[in-house]
C-alpha cells in the first residue's frame, strides 16, 4: 500500500458492536468505515452535503464498490483511512481509499468506489459540475485524471 499519494486521512476507532463471532470486525462494517471517511473527504474538498443532496441541487449515488481485505481489525483498534479521488469522468467519480492500523501501519483493507452524480427528481445521471472538478484538481494537486467537458457545466 502506498499511502504517500493520499492527502486526506480520517481516523476511526473500532467499537465493540462492530465485532462478529470470530472476534474481528464484520466484513460489512468496512464499507461503513470507508463511507464515513469518504464523506469527510467530500466535505473537506468543498462539497456541501446534507442528508438529501450535494450543493442543494443534486445527489451522488454509489454505483460500484470493490473491497480487498488484507488483515482483520479488532475491537478498540484505531484505523487510519486515506481517501482520494483518482478520476472524474462526465457524471462519475472514482474514489480510492486505503485503511491501515494506526501506529503499526499494517494494511487492513482497500476500497474502490464509483459514484454517479444524479438529478434528485429524475434520478438520471448529470455531469459533475466544473467547480467541483476544479476543487479536486487543486486538492489532489493534479494527481486525479479529470475529464473536462467541452461545454461549461
Amino acid at each position: 500500500m502506498d499511502i504517500s499519494q493520499y492527502k486526506h486521512k480520517y481516523q476511526i476507532k473500532v467499537r465493540n458492536y462492530e465485532i462478529d463471532w470470530q472476534g474481528i470486525v464484520h466484513n460489512g462494517n468496512y464499507l461503513l468505515y470507508f463511507e464515513v471517511a469518504r464523506v469527510n473527504y467530500f466535505k473537506d474538498t468543498g462539497m456541501e452535503i446534507d442528508e438529501r443532496s450535494i450543493s442543494g441541487n443534486t445527489k451522488i449515488v454509489v454505483a460500484r464498490n470493490e473491497l480487498d481485505y488484507f488483515n482483520p481489525a479488532t475491537y478498540d483498534d484505531l484505523l487510519d483511512i486515506y481517501t482520494r479521488i483518482t478520476a472524474i469522468n462526465n457524471s462519475s467519480i472514482r474514489c480510492e481509499a486505503e485503511m491501515v492500523l494506526t501506529e503499526k501501519n499494517i494494511p487492513i483493507a482497500k476500497c474502490i468506489t464509483i459514484h454517479v452524480w444524479v438529478d434528485p427528481v429524475s434520478n438520471k445521471p448529470v455531469p459533475v459540475p466544473n467547480y467541483y472538478r476544479k476543487k479536486i484538481q487543486e486538492f489532489e494537486e493534479g494527481r486525479a485524471a479529470i475529464l473536462w467537458p467541452s461545454v461549461e457545466v
